[in-house]
Parts: structure tokens; sequence; C-alpha cells
């Protein structure tokens, strides 16, 4: 059916044999795939063509990792942590964990209510000397919203 509909096959199911196509016949019109110009039926390119690179350049070769990266390969900003409450609760304190096991003492007032394993991201600011948030790094919170 397939070659009834692109124009090659027998109107009533059959196939086209080699003495019916019209390239054995001699009666192929200029530019098909018989024209000696065009290139022939090998999948060989037509005459004046070369199936050389695309480039005259070679790409440059990519030698392989002997070591991961001594840096972080992806910027963050400084003042963005993001991590699980080991502490929550209505504020104004609670405890941050990061990924790293860093822990952090959050301050911040109004901020909302936080169960503890909650995932938060928290944007944060210089802690406020006058607070203790109990155990970690101290920071105050200018943001924090649930990750989901």
């Amino acid at each position: 059916m397939l070659l009834v509909l692109a124009g090659c096959g027998d109107p009533d199911g059959g196939t086209v044999t080699t003495d019916q196509s019209p390239t054995a016949a001699g009666s192929a019109p200029a530019g098909s795939a018989s024209d000696p110009a065009d290139g022939d039926a090998t999948g060989q390119p037509p005459a004046g063509r070369t199936g050389g690179t695309l480039s005259p350049t070679e790409p440059p070769l990519i030698g392989t990792p002997t070591a991961p990266p001594s840096h972080p390969t992806e910027l963050r900003k400084a003042n963005v942590l993001a991590g699980r409450l080991s502490r929550g609760g209505s504020g104004p304190c609670y405890t941050l964990v990061t990924d790293d096991g860093r822990e952090y003492a959050l301050h911040g007032t109004g901020k909302g209510t936080f169960a503890t394993g909650t995932w938060v991201r928290v944007t944060t600011a210089p802690a406020t000397a006058e607070v203790d948030c109990g155990p970690g790094v101290p920071v105050s919170i200018l943001k924090m919203s649930p990750v989901s």
C-alpha cells in the first residue's frame, strides 16, 4: 500500500518489476537516480561532489576527566539556603540542616509556621547580635518558603 501512495506500485497492489521500471526501459527523466550527473543507485555522490568533511579543521579533542571538579560547577547566591528544618514551629527561631550537613540557626518573626522535617528555601541576611536561636551558624530570615 505504501508503494501505491508513493507512486511506485501498481494501483491494484502489485509490485513493479525490473522490466516495468522506467529506468529499465531507458526512459528515466533528467535528474532521477539513474541520471549519471546526479549519482547512481549504488549510493555514490553525484559527479563533481565528494563526500568529504564539512569543515576544513578537525574538532578539538576533549580529554577524559582525571578527578571531580575542585570548585562548584554551578553558581548559586551566597544568601540563599535550602535544606530540611530540624526544628520547625511558628518561629521566630528555626534550625535548618543543608544537604552537606551544615546547621543554621535561623531567626525571623512572622515568617510562618513550618513543621519539623519540611524542606525549605531561605533567603538570609546577617544575624543580629542580640538574638540567640541555638546551635548552628546564626542568620536572619528575609524570606522562607517550602520546597515541594
